[in-house]
């Protein structure tokens, strides 16, 4: 059925409002999608008749839902007026908890950070790191200048899953205390806004697929190697999370330890990891993952081997997502991601020795970024739904 034989069926009142707010909901998205565009050209786009293109612009402006941004001069008739979404409708906010760092952002209905925050988390218990995000988020909707109640949502990205029947985080095993029962509940209450709560690995996957290299990917699996190993996986734009959520948890893959039995995968593809190895091979001071990639770039042997090393198990991490999800992408990022300029040449040389299934492998284009970007562009598809119900129920 046609869009404009759609405008003309039915006259009961409720199937009208009901119309009206369809046809307003897909002018709105369509102009996200376009940007900006004149009353012809969505009429043209949605199969609606100028009319109720006209109708339901003027109840969107009405709303403050959209806003005009320009003219536009045609070849031949008249000047167009260019319409656009208002990005000051309301607000979402974006959280990364990580056991080194708390990203905070507030970002506009277009997905533009208007403020943000990057401080370390030098929380000791489970407690004071809530007070650190509940601190930071009022600071952050402070400095952007937006009233508090204009953001209508927020998403956070954390380390393990979380279970809404028992409402707390499991499996966050670098983060003690984080899965006490209630405590997002406290956050929630404390700040005033709804608070989705998401695996760190899926978030960084969804944000990488959004703003950066996994963009247009069929399926693409991101890989999250940090404090821990975490895995997110996109098909066909949608995460996929498995039927309890876990969907990427490799890091309880098992693994052969050398001296103390059976590991965890992430136990040898971590941070830690590469410093504990490098240790082993005769470096010594304070190491961390950053210090031994740094002395490999200077050509230190005990250092080179230890990101050798690295890329071996990254490669079996590798080749048991590409046997499991055929995907045409895997992603690097995290922590130990960041270093892909020394670990993308050992581990497609072992990936090559191990499997025949070789899907393509880029590094992270959003760095650390990917969590807190992922967070916020999760926070503003719900931020986009509550602001549109809210308002065109009023207009």
């Amino acid at each position: 059925m046609a869009a404009s034989d759609v405008e003309e069926q039915q006259d009961q009142p409720w199937s009208r409002q009901r119309l009206r707010s369809t046809n307003e909901r897909l002018l709105l998205d369509r102009l996200r999608l376009l940007g900006s565009a004149s009353r012809a050209q969505l009429a043209r786009e949605t199969g609606l008749s100028k009319p109720t293109v006209s109708s339901a612009l003027a109840a969107l402006e009405s709303a403050r839902l959209v806003h005009e941004v320009g003219t536009q001069a045609p070849e031949r008739g008249r000047t167009a007026v260019l319409y656009a979404p208002d990005p000051a409708a309301g607000y979402a906010l974006g959280v990364d908890v990580g056991r080194s760092w708390l990203r905070v952002a507030v970002a506009d209905l277009d997905g533009t950070l208007v403020a943000r925050s990057d401080v370390r988390n030098r929380a000791r218990g489970s407690g004071a790191m809530a007070d650190l995000l509940v601190t930071t988020a009022r600071q952050v909707v402070a400095n952007s200048g937006v009233d508090p109640a204009e953001v209508v949502h927020g998403v956070v990205g954390t380390p393990g899953v979380y279970d809404e029947r028992q409402r707390r985080v499991r499996y966050a095993m670098h983060l003690p205390g984080w899965g006490r029962a209630g405590l997002f509940d406290r956050m929630r209450e404390e700040l005033g806004i709804p608070l989705e709560v998401h695996n760190d690995a899926n978030l960084a996957a969804l944000g990488e697929y959004t703003y950066g290299v996994g963009a247009g990917s069929r399926l693409f699996a991101y890989i999250m190697i940090g404090t821990g190993l975490g895995m997110g996986v996109v098909s066909e734009g949608r995460l996929f999370t498995g039927a309890h959520g876990l969907a990427g948890e490799i890091g309880f893959l098992p693994w052969p330890g050398r001296q103390r039995g059976p590991e965890r995968l992430e136990d040898a593809v971590s941070g830690v990891a590469v410093a504990e190895t490098a240790r082993r091979l005769g470096m010594t001071g304070q190491l961390t993952a950053k210090s031994v990639f740094d002395a490999a770039r200077q050509g230190d042997p005990a250092a080179v081997e230890a990101v050798r090393l690295e890329g071996e198990r990254i490669a079996h991490t590798v080749a048991a997502a590409a046997a499991v999800l055929d995907p045409d992408l895997v992603v690097l990022g995290g922590g130990v991601g960041h270093s892909v300029d020394l670990l993308l040449r050992p581990v497609r040389e072992h990936l090559r020795t191990l499997t025949p299934l070789r899907p393509k492998l880029a590094p992270s284009r959003l760095g650390e970024d990917a969590v807190l970007l992922g967070a916020v562009a999760t926070a503003l598809g719900t931020a986009r739904d509550l602001v549109f119900e809210r308002r065109s129920g009023a207009a």
